[in-house]
């Protein structure tokens, strides 16, 4: 459906509502890296009230894929490596805010501004996230998935919306060097391993996923791009919607947009079986 996946270093986003198959779709993706590109992908969790999602128990089950939760934080000057067993922790959930931006602003002599005991706790989130992927990237990791986005009607409003777009832009798509000596510190004591693990920021993969509050295939056909959604700027466009078919609800897959190679126009039906998607 999409003339040979996702392209190289773009950013692809799935919208579809809760128990659709979104996650079942982002494991694969994350873990098709490990015969694609010779690691699996990251799964990074922003669902703030809890694993709702399951990704433990889909990737045990689907891929016998132990989806260890990663841990790891580096203060400045300390230590940065990974201990043991944390490169083999795949999954992060770093950030657990949700709902809107106003939520965590104070007003000011100005106008509002972020309060300052939030930044400092995201601030504090970022000596675990920034490694996560520094050093996965660094070790061969090309696909990211970013599960646990919520629905809301005004994208721009929405915590979750602005934290994706900083980690994107700051931390997924920053230059390997740059990112390793803001983690690696004294960066003349790690400059080694800095210049010995450079990789392409911009041959990363990101695959979004994103849930709405329509449900019905047509209507998520028909939905619109409203401020500050990421699908404006987005490379590819996935939605993935339910419809009455006879005397059973049948769920089914189109791309909406895919820039760069070509695509397919169907609508198609798939399932969800023990080995996750299958389509018919």
């Amino acid at each position: 459906m999409l003339g040979g996946g996702l392209l190289p270093g773009t950013l692809a986003v799935v919208y579809g509502a809760t128990g659709i198959g979104k996650t079942h779709l982002g494991l694969t993706f994350a873990h098709h890296g490990r015969s694609a590109d010779g690691a699996p992908g990251l799964v990074f969790d922003m669902n703030g009230r809890g694993d709702s999602q399951q990704h433990h128990e889909y990737a045990q089950r689907l891929f016998d894929w132990p989806l260890g939760r990663w841990t790891h934080a580096v203060t400045p000057m300390a230590d940065p490596y990974p201990p043991d067993g944390q490169m083999q922790a795949y999954y992060s959930d770093a950030f657990p805010w949700v709902g809107k931006v106003r939520d965590y602003q104070v007003a000011t002599p100005d106008g509002v501004e972020l309060d300052w005991g939030w930044k400092a706790a995201y601030n504090r989130a970022l000596y675990t996230v920034r490694p996560f992927f520094y050093f996965h990237v660094a070790g061969g990791s090309r696909r990211v998935t970013v599960d646990g986005v919520e629905p809301m009607n005004v994208p721009a409003e929405a915590i979750q919306f602005f934290l994706f777009d900083e980690l994107y832009r700051k931390v997924i798509h920053r230059d390997a060097e740059t990112l390793g000596m803001e983690i690696c510190l004294p960066v003349w004591k790690h400059r080694e391993f800095i210049d010995a693990h450079p990789y392409d920021h911009r041959a990363i993969t990101t695959l979004l996923l994103v849930t709405t509050e329509e449900t019905r295939i047509e209507d998520l056909l028909g939905r619109k791009t409203e401020a500050g959604d990421l699908g404006a700027v987005a490379n590819t466009i996935l939605v993935m919607g339910s419809e009455r078919v006879g005397t059973r609800v049948g769920r089914f897959l189109c791309v909406v947009k895919h820039r760069g190679s070509a695509m397919s126009d169907e609508i198609a039906e798939y399932r969800i079986g023990e080995r996750g998607i299958e389509l018919s």
